[in-house]
Order: structure tokens, then C-alpha cells, then sequence
């Protein structure tokens, strides 16, 4: 090797590199992503927030809905059925039903003053509440009311209470809280008798 390519390999290694001050590297560039990252994640947090408030609040609208038109829906089939116990037990569902309602309502409509539930959550009610009259009124119609009232009674129970579940683990208002655990309870129990309810018994 000669003593200039030498003298070049040398300075090449000892050569400071040139810095790249490149659009990525600039402050005003950190300063704007981390900006925009802050908003971002404060929009994220606010949809959050507001959706979860807007959830309660068709939870509510459902809950409530659910408890009229399962109400209403008692009153057509409860005379139809046979049995004094299953009369009995759908009695004591529709004063828990109607005493929920009741309280509902006026939670509803003082939290939520002049607001109306959406018309799809409407629908969606009216869909399932015609799914189940029709199933009752082709139980009446083939004679087996009172087996399929009982199963169909223990099937709605559960689905309202895991509705109240859901809208209580949602809420930390204690009048909210006192209206479903009341309700919960006494579904509770009603349950059991519908579920265990037997044309033999």
C-alpha cells in the first residue's frame, strides 16, 4: 500500500459523519407529533367516556321497554293459564315487573329530561316481544300454554337480570342501584319457581 491510499483510509475513518438535520429530526416536528398524539388520545378517551354514558342511557331505554311490553304481554296469557301456581307466581312477576317499571321511568325520565329512545331500539323491542307473543299464542292455540308460559317467563326473567347486571356494574348512582337490586331479588327468586315449574307437580 502506497503512503497516499494510506493517508485516504485513515482520514476516511476519522472523518466525522455529516448530520443529517432532515424534517424527522426537527423540535417543531417532535413538538407537532406529540401534539397530535395528546389529542388523539384525548379524543379516544372522551368517545369513551360519552359512549359509555350513551350506553347507560340506552340500556335504561331498553330495560324500561322490555319491562312494558313484558308487562302488557303477562296481562293477555296470565288468564289463559291453568295452573293456580304458575297464576300465582305470573302475578307476583307482574307487580315486580310493573314496580321496576315504575321506578325506571322516573329515573329516566329525570336524568334523561325530554330525550327518547332510538327507533331501532324500538324495533329491536317490538321484534322480540312479537317473537315471544307468537310462540305464546301458539302454545294456547296447541294447548301447552302453561308449559311453555313457565319456560318462556324463566327465560325472560334471566334475560332482565342480566340487563340489571349489566346497567348496575355501569352505574354508581345509589338510587339506580336501589331500584335493581330490589327488582334483581325478587327475580331472583321468581326464577327458580318458573324454571322448576312441572304440569306434574
Amino acid at each position: 500500500m502506497d503512503s497516499q491510499s494510506y493517508l485516504n483510509e485513515i482520514s476516511a475513518t476519522v472523518r466525522p459523519q455529516k448530520q443529517s438535520n432532515g424534517f424527522l429530526k426537527s423540535k417543531f416536528f417532535l413538538v407537532g407529533a406529540v401534539t397530535v398524539v395528546a389529542l388523539i388520545l384525548m379524543a379516544v378517551i372522551g368517545a369513551i367516556l360519552s359512549g359509555g354514558k350513551s350506553d347507560l342511557k340506552d340500556q335504561l331505554f331498553t330495560l324500561e321497554k322490555r319491562l312494558t311490553n313484558l308487562t302488557a304481554t303477562i296481562n293477555t296469557y296470565q288468564p289463559n293459564v291453568k295452573s293456580s301456581d304458575l297464576r300465582s307466581s305470573s302475578a307476583s312477576l307482574k307487580g315486580v315487573l310493573s314496580n321496576t317499571q315504575n321506578g325506571i321511568t322516573t329515573y329516566v325520565a329525570e336524568k334523561y329530561k325530554g330525550k327518547k329512545p332510538e327507533k331501532k331500539l324500538e324495533e329491536s323491542e317490538q321484534a322480540h316481544i312479537d317473537e315471544l307473543n307468537d310462540e305464546l299464542f301458539q302454545a294456547k292455540i296447541n294447548g301447552i300454554l302453561d308449559r311453555i308460559y313457565a319456560h318462556k317467563m324463566a327465560y325472560e326473567i334471566s334475560l332482565l337480570m342480566s340487563m340489571e347486571d349489566k346497567i348496575y356494574n355501569a352505574s354508581n348512582d345509589q338510587e339506580l342501584h336501589s331500584i335493581l337490586d330490589t327488582s334483581y331479588d325478587s327475580m331472583q327468586n321468581l326464577y327458580d319457581k318458573f324454571g322448576n315449574y312441572s304440569e306434574t307437580n
